[in-house]
């Protein structure tokens, strides 16, 4: 199962981004999906997901800086960043599993991940 991410780049402080994660062997309705974020010298950190049975879940750090939502028709699945700041600057990953279900925070769960992109946020 492959998921491709897309949309990141550089970006001025103050705009707004949507990453895009394709998945063609990866349906996202009724299978659970997750945004993570690893920064430069950081740790990986999870910003938002979908669960199995299609609710949202944002991080308490990330509430109301960032929508997460899906176009199942298109298998698709996307993050808008609202307000970039220098220290949204990180690779984001997309990731999701088949046999989850519900959500989980914890990334180890999680079975299928891309290869990243790529988010640089200019001051």
């Amino acid at each position: 199962v492959q998921l491709v991410e897309s949309g990141g780049g550089l970006v001025q402080t103050g705009e707004s981004l949507t990453l895009s994660c394709t998945a063609p062997e990866f349906a996202f309705d009724g299978n659970a999906m997750i945004w993570v974020r690893q920064a430069p010298g950081k740790q990986r950190e999870a910003v938002a997901g979908i669960g199995s049975d299609g609710s949202s879940h944002v991080a308490t750090s990330m509430k109301g800086g960032v929508t997460i939502s899906s176009d199942n028709a298109k298998n698709t699945a996307y993050l808008q960043i609202h307000n970039v700041k220098p220290e949204d600057t990180a690779v984001y990953y997309c990731a999701g599993d088949k046999e989850m279900r519900g959500f989980s925070w914890y990334l180890g769960a999680w079975t299928y991940w891309g290869q990243g992109t790529q988010v640089t946020v200019s001051s």
